[in-house]
Protein backbone atom coordinates (compact mmCIF):
# COMPACT_ATOMS: atom_id res chain seq x y z
CA UNK A 1 0.00 0.00 0.00
CA UNK A 2 3.00 2.68 0.60
CA UNK A 3 4.37 1.33 -2.83
CA UNK A 4 0.76 2.31 -4.70
CA UNK A 5 1.05 5.73 -2.86
CA UNK A 6 4.28 6.90 -3.57
CA UNK A 7 4.03 5.20 -6.93
CA UNK A 8 0.19 6.68 -7.83
CA UNK A 9 1.48 10.39 -5.93
CA UNK A 10 4.54 10.41 -7.80
CA UNK A 11 2.89 10.27 -11.62
CA UNK A 12 0.41 12.85 -10.54
CA UNK A 13 4.00 14.81 -10.24
CA UNK A 14 5.67 13.58 -13.15
CA UNK A 15 2.53 13.96 -15.35
CA UNK A 16 2.55 17.79 -14.02
CA UNK A 17 5.84 18.39 -14.90
CA UNK A 18 6.41 16.83 -18.07
CA UNK A 19 3.15 17.87 -19.77
CA UNK A 20 2.44 21.67 -20.42
CA UNK A 21 -0.87 21.41 -20.94
CA UNK A 22 -1.48 20.39 -16.99
CA UNK A 23 0.41 23.72 -16.44
CA UNK A 24 -2.46 25.36 -14.80
CA UNK A 25 -3.30 26.00 -11.36
CA UNK A 26 -5.11 23.59 -10.84
CA UNK A 27 -2.94 20.65 -11.45
CA UNK A 28 -0.15 22.94 -9.51
CA UNK A 29 -1.71 22.58 -6.38
CA UNK A 30 -2.61 18.93 -6.99
CA UNK A 31 1.43 18.02 -7.54
CA UNK A 32 2.25 19.92 -4.30
CA UNK A 33 -0.64 18.24 -2.72
CA UNK A 34 1.15 14.26 -3.85
CA UNK A 35 4.14 15.84 -3.10
CA UNK A 36 2.67 16.72 0.79
CA UNK A 37 1.11 13.08 0.41
CA UNK A 38 3.91 11.29 -0.06
CA UNK A 39 6.29 12.98 2.85
CA UNK A 40 3.09 12.14 4.97
CA UNK A 41 2.95 8.46 4.47
CA UNK A 42 6.54 8.07 4.23
CA UNK A 43 7.13 9.51 7.86
CA UNK A 44 5.38 6.97 9.44
CA UNK A 45 4.81 3.57 7.17
CA UNK A 46 9.10 2.99 6.98
CA UNK A 47 9.22 3.34 10.12
CA UNK A 48 6.15 1.28 11.02
CA UNK A 49 7.34 -1.77 8.81
CA UNK A 50 10.81 -1.75 10.70
CA UNK A 51 9.41 -1.93 13.90
CA UNK A 52 7.12 -5.10 12.46
CA UNK A 53 10.47 -6.80 11.00
CA UNK A 54 12.44 -6.03 13.71
CA UNK A 55 9.78 -6.64 16.78
CA UNK A 56 10.87 -3.66 17.97
CA UNK A 57 8.64 -1.00 19.92
CA UNK A 58 11.26 1.33 20.42
CA UNK A 59 11.86 4.94 19.91
CA UNK A 60 14.53 7.54 21.08
CA UNK A 61 13.71 10.92 22.30
CA UNK A 62 15.25 12.69 18.99
CA UNK A 63 13.29 10.29 16.56
CA UNK A 64 10.33 10.91 17.73
CA UNK A 65 10.38 14.78 18.19
CA UNK A 66 11.99 14.18 14.42
CA UNK A 67 9.06 12.24 13.15
CA UNK A 68 6.17 14.21 15.19
CA UNK A 69 7.53 17.59 13.25
CA UNK A 70 7.89 16.17 9.72
CA UNK A 71 4.32 14.48 10.23
CA UNK A 72 2.55 17.54 11.04
CA UNK A 73 4.59 19.58 8.32
CA UNK A 74 3.17 17.82 5.66
CA UNK A 75 -0.49 17.18 7.15
CA UNK A 76 -0.79 20.68 7.65
CA UNK A 77 0.37 21.43 4.04
CA UNK A 78 -2.59 19.04 3.17
CA UNK A 79 -5.27 20.39 5.25
CA UNK A 80 -4.20 24.27 3.68
CA UNK A 81 -3.45 22.71 -0.05
CA UNK A 82 -6.96 21.38 0.74
CA UNK A 83 -8.11 24.60 1.75
CA UNK A 84 -6.52 26.38 -1.25
CA UNK A 85 -8.01 24.53 -3.55
CA UNK A 86 -11.26 25.12 -2.67
CA UNK A 87 -10.92 28.67 -2.59
CA UNK A 88 -9.48 28.01 -6.60
CA UNK A 89 -13.13 26.34 -7.35
CA UNK A 90 -15.27 29.03 -6.10
CA UNK A 91 -13.22 31.34 -7.86
CA UNK A 92 -13.40 29.72 -11.00
CA UNK A 93 -17.28 29.01 -10.44
CA UNK A 94 -18.26 32.14 -8.61
CA UNK A 95 -16.17 34.22 -10.40
CA UNK A 96 -14.75 33.31 -13.40
CA UNK A 97 -14.61 36.14 -15.31
CA UNK A 98 -11.88 36.92 -12.48
CA UNK A 99 -10.34 33.84 -12.27
CA UNK A 100 -7.48 34.65 -15.15
CA UNK A 101 -6.56 37.53 -12.88
CA UNK A 102 -6.86 36.39 -9.43
CA UNK A 103 -5.09 32.75 -9.79
CA UNK A 104 -1.76 33.98 -12.09
CA UNK A 105 0.89 31.78 -11.67
CA UNK A 106 2.56 34.22 -8.75
CA UNK A 107 -0.61 34.83 -6.83
CA UNK A 108 -0.45 30.48 -6.73
CA UNK A 109 3.09 30.26 -6.55
CA UNK A 110 2.77 32.37 -2.84
CA UNK A 111 -0.30 30.55 -1.81
CA UNK A 112 1.93 27.65 -1.92
CA UNK A 113 5.02 28.77 0.22
CA UNK A 114 2.15 29.80 2.35
CA UNK A 115 0.95 26.89 3.08
CA UNK A 116 4.60 26.03 3.71
CA UNK A 117 5.45 28.43 5.63
CA UNK A 118 2.13 28.24 8.35
CA UNK A 119 3.42 24.42 8.56
CA UNK A 120 6.65 25.22 10.07
CA UNK A 121 4.60 27.71 12.11
CA UNK A 122 2.15 24.96 13.25
CA UNK A 123 5.02 22.18 13.76
CA UNK A 124 6.73 24.53 15.74
CA UNK A 125 4.34 25.53 18.18
CA UNK A 126 4.01 21.68 18.82
CA UNK A 127 7.43 21.48 19.79
CA UNK A 128 7.18 24.67 22.23
CA UNK A 129 4.91 22.93 23.51
CA UNK A 130 6.70 19.23 23.88
CA UNK A 131 9.81 20.46 24.85
CA UNK A 132 8.62 21.64 28.18
CA UNK A 133 8.39 17.83 29.13
CA UNK A 134 10.61 16.64 31.35
CA UNK A 135 9.31 13.04 31.68
CA UNK A 136 9.69 11.57 28.52
CA UNK A 137 11.64 8.38 29.54
CA UNK A 138 9.99 5.21 29.66
CA UNK A 139 6.42 6.58 28.19
CA UNK A 140 3.91 4.21 26.30
CA UNK A 141 1.96 5.58 23.21
CA UNK A 142 -0.63 3.77 21.88
CA UNK A 143 0.02 3.71 18.43
CA UNK A 144 2.73 2.72 15.85
CA UNK A 145 3.74 6.54 15.36
CA UNK A 146 4.01 9.49 17.66
CA UNK A 147 0.59 11.40 17.55
CA UNK A 148 0.82 14.53 18.08
CA UNK A 149 -2.25 14.46 19.61
CA UNK A 150 -1.23 11.50 21.98
CA UNK A 151 1.76 13.34 23.10
CA UNK A 152 0.46 16.69 24.04
CA UNK A 153 -2.13 14.46 26.13
CA UNK A 154 0.98 13.31 28.21
CA UNK A 155 1.46 16.94 29.32
CA UNK A 156 -0.46 16.97 33.10
CA UNK A 157 0.56 20.61 34.32
CA UNK A 158 -2.06 22.96 33.50
CA UNK A 159 0.53 25.77 32.90
CA UNK A 160 -0.83 29.49 30.98
CA UNK A 161 1.49 29.16 28.05
CA UNK A 162 0.83 25.59 27.05
CA UNK A 163 -2.78 25.95 27.21
CA UNK A 164 -2.20 29.66 24.71
CA UNK A 165 -0.51 27.54 22.29
CA UNK A 166 -2.61 24.69 21.94
CA UNK A 167 -5.73 26.75 21.53
CA UNK A 168 -3.87 28.81 18.73
CA UNK A 169 -2.99 25.87 16.83
CA UNK A 170 -6.10 24.60 17.24
CA UNK A 171 -7.83 27.74 15.91
CA UNK A 172 -5.36 28.42 13.10
CA UNK A 173 -5.11 25.09 11.52
CA UNK A 174 -8.10 23.22 12.86
CA UNK A 175 -11.44 26.37 13.01
CA UNK A 176 -9.72 28.58 10.02
CA UNK A 177 -9.07 26.05 7.60
CA UNK A 178 -12.44 24.35 7.87
CA UNK A 179 -14.77 27.61 8.46
CA UNK A 180 -13.17 28.52 4.73
CA UNK A 181 -13.71 24.52 3.31
CA UNK A 182 -17.91 24.93 4.31
CA UNK A 183 -18.09 29.02 3.66
CA UNK A 184 -16.41 28.18 0.40
CA UNK A 185 -18.85 24.86 -0.84
CA UNK A 186 -21.52 26.73 0.42
CA UNK A 187 -21.18 29.96 -2.09
CA UNK A 188 -19.92 27.12 -4.53
CA UNK A 189 -23.31 25.23 -4.39
CA UNK A 190 -25.22 27.93 -4.34
CA UNK A 191 -23.57 29.08 -7.26
CA UNK A 192 -23.97 26.27 -8.96
CA UNK A 193 -27.95 26.06 -8.33
CA UNK A 194 -28.44 29.04 -9.83
CA UNK A 195 -26.84 27.83 -13.02
CA UNK A 196 -30.15 27.25 -15.94
CA UNK A 197 -28.90 23.95 -17.56
CA UNK A 198 -28.41 20.79 -15.81
CA UNK A 199 -25.98 19.63 -18.01
CA UNK A 200 -24.33 23.03 -16.31
CA UNK A 201 -25.05 21.60 -13.49
CA UNK A 202 -23.59 18.32 -13.69
CA UNK A 203 -20.47 19.54 -14.92
CA UNK A 204 -19.78 21.92 -12.51
CA UNK A 205 -20.77 19.27 -9.37
CA UNK A 206 -18.45 17.00 -11.01
CA UNK A 207 -15.98 19.32 -11.04
CA UNK A 208 -15.88 19.25 -7.08
CA UNK A 209 -16.98 15.67 -6.36
CA UNK A 210 -13.31 14.73 -6.29
CA UNK A 211 -12.00 17.42 -4.32
CA UNK A 212 -14.87 17.18 -1.99
CA UNK A 213 -14.65 13.39 -1.36
CA UNK A 214 -10.67 14.03 -0.41
CA UNK A 215 -12.05 16.94 1.94
CA UNK A 216 -13.97 14.32 3.34
CA UNK A 217 -11.76 11.28 3.88
CA UNK A 218 -9.10 13.68 5.30
CA UNK A 219 -10.67 15.44 7.79
CA UNK A 220 -13.34 12.48 9.00
CA UNK A 221 -10.09 10.68 9.99
CA UNK A 222 -8.04 13.13 11.00
CA UNK A 223 -10.71 14.35 13.26
CA UNK A 224 -11.06 10.90 14.39
CA UNK A 225 -7.04 10.62 15.31
CA UNK A 226 -7.44 13.77 16.97
CA UNK A 227 -9.73 13.82 18.89
CA UNK A 228 -10.12 9.89 19.48
CA UNK A 229 -6.86 9.73 21.14
CA UNK A 230 -7.89 12.53 23.70
CA UNK A 231 -11.98 11.47 24.41
CA UNK A 232 -11.57 7.73 23.49
CA UNK A 233 -10.55 4.79 26.34
CA UNK A 234 -9.88 1.89 23.35
CA UNK A 235 -7.06 2.33 21.67
CA UNK A 236 -7.98 0.04 18.84
CA UNK A 237 -10.04 2.71 17.53
CA UNK A 238 -7.31 5.42 17.41
CA UNK A 239 -5.30 2.90 15.69
CA UNK A 240 -7.90 1.54 12.90
CA UNK A 241 -8.28 5.70 12.20
CA UNK A 242 -4.51 6.59 12.26
CA UNK A 243 -4.25 3.66 9.57
CA UNK A 244 -6.77 5.37 7.37
CA UNK A 245 -5.27 8.78 8.11
CA UNK A 246 -1.80 8.01 7.59
CA UNK A 247 -1.74 5.18 4.62
CA UNK A 248 -5.39 4.98 3.30
CA UNK A 249 -6.02 8.33 2.54
CA UNK A 250 -2.95 9.37 0.71
CA UNK A 251 -3.04 6.07 -0.88
CA UNK A 252 -6.61 6.69 -2.17
CA UNK A 253 -6.35 10.43 -3.70
CA UNK A 254 -4.23 9.81 -6.59
CA UNK A 255 -7.02 6.99 -7.70
CA UNK A 256 -9.77 9.70 -7.22
CA UNK A 257 -8.19 12.37 -9.07
CA UNK A 258 -6.69 10.61 -11.44
CA UNK A 259 -9.38 8.24 -12.07
CA UNK A 260 -12.07 10.81 -12.43
CA UNK A 261 -9.51 13.41 -14.51
CA UNK A 262 -9.61 13.15 -18.63
CA UNK A 263 -6.51 15.85 -18.87
CA UNK A 264 -4.32 13.25 -16.00
CA UNK A 265 -5.07 9.95 -17.79
CA UNK A 266 -4.41 11.33 -21.43
CA UNK A 267 -1.01 13.17 -20.41
CA UNK A 268 -0.21 9.79 -18.53
CA UNK A 269 -0.97 8.07 -22.35
CA UNK A 270 1.21 10.59 -24.15
CA UNK A 271 4.16 10.12 -21.46
CA UNK A 272 3.82 6.15 -21.98
CA UNK A 273 3.65 6.09 -25.97
CA UNK A 274 6.62 8.74 -25.72
CA UNK A 275 8.98 6.38 -23.39
CA UNK A 276 8.62 3.59 -26.20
Amino acid sequence: MHLVTVLGNLLIIVAFSSDSQLHTPMYFFLSNLSLADIGFTSTTVPNMIVDIITHSRVISYAGCLTQMSLLIIFGCMDDILLTVMVYYQFVAICHPLQYPVIMNPRHCGFLALLSFLFSLLDCQLHNLIVLQFTYFKDVLISNFFCNPAQLLSLDCSDSFSSNILKYISSVLFGLFPISGIFLSYYKIIYSILRIPSPGGKFKAFSTCGSHLSVVCLFYGTSFGVYFGSALSQSPTSCLVASVIYTLVTPMLNPFIYSLRNRNIKSSLRRLHSRKF
